[in-house]
């Protein structure tokens, strides 16, 4: 690599994070470079004012379709965005800084919260986040991150033989009357 790329770490079209101080699990994320901010889904998001400042609660839940290893965080809100999705849709999110961790590179960014229920990851990654720091492999994935190991699974019993079916006797047919 060559140029103004020369010093940049690559990284796949996702990758496994964490959130330092916030949600050590790690959870996967989608590198997405159509898109100027970051999105982080918030489970049960609630708006709460402390001391004039607004603050956001909400819940992390790094593991698709559990809520093991499910966070509580609360964060102060630094300010709002109006934010446009591909189907045109827009929504008005609070923004929030949070840490990121990829690999063994570790920075602070501002991250939306919304429900991303339907997509396929908790978080998106945004050009905001990436530029300056990595460049985009999108052929590969999980270039700095390994997956976490899978909670060990025990092990199935043996199914248990049926018995054998006896062989019943041809029923004849009975007659119809009249």
């Amino acid at each position: 690599m060559s140029g103004a790329n020369s010093k940049r770490d690559v990284i796949g079209w996702r990758e496994w994070v964490t959130l330092p101080g916030l949600c050590e699990t790690p959870m996967k994320v989608k590198v997405d470079t159509g898109a100027a901010t970051s999105a982080l889904h918030a489970f049960d998001l609630s708006i709460e004012d402390r001391d004039g400042q607004r603050w956001a609660e909400f819940e992390v839940h790094p593991s698709q379709r559990t809520k093991r290893n499910a966070v509580a965080v609360s964060v102060p809100i630094v300010g709002y965005r109006r934010i446009r999705s591909s189907s045109g849709h827009s929504e008005r999110r609070p923004v929030v800084s949070v840490p990121v961790r990829i690999g063994s590179g570790e920075f602070e960014t501002e991250v939306t919260l919304t429900a991303r229920d339907e997509m396929g990851f908790r978080m998106l990654l945004g050009r905001a986040a990436i530029r300056r720091r990595y460049v985009v492999d999108v052929a590969r994935s999980y270039v700095q991150s390994t997956a976490p190991p899978r909670k060990e699974q025990t092990p199935r019993k043996a199914k248990t033989p049926r018995k054998a079916k006896t062989p019943q006797k041809a029923k004849t047919p009975r007659k119809v009357k009249k």
